[in-house]
């Protein structure tokens, strides 16, 4: 999945800000990219975590 993907993902959804981090990767549709990302490509998690607008802090103990 390319960055433009998931962003555009995450574009789409209306009022992601009010939603818990899990919530934000189910209705984006990326939950199972983000749970594979998690182990084998922290890089590609970042990356997911911010495009569902997840803030800096939270971003870093996720991924601890």
């Amino acid at each position: 999945m390319t960055k433009d993907e998931i962003y555009k993902k995450a574009e789409n959804i209306e009022g992601l800000g009010g939603m818990t981090v899990n919530e934000r990767l189910f209705v984006t549709g990326l939950m199972n990219t983000f749970d594979k990302a998690k182990e084998k490509d922290k890089k590609l998690a970042r990356l997911i975590l911010e495009a569902i607008r997840v803030d800096k802090e939270s971003i870093n103990i996720i991924l601890e």
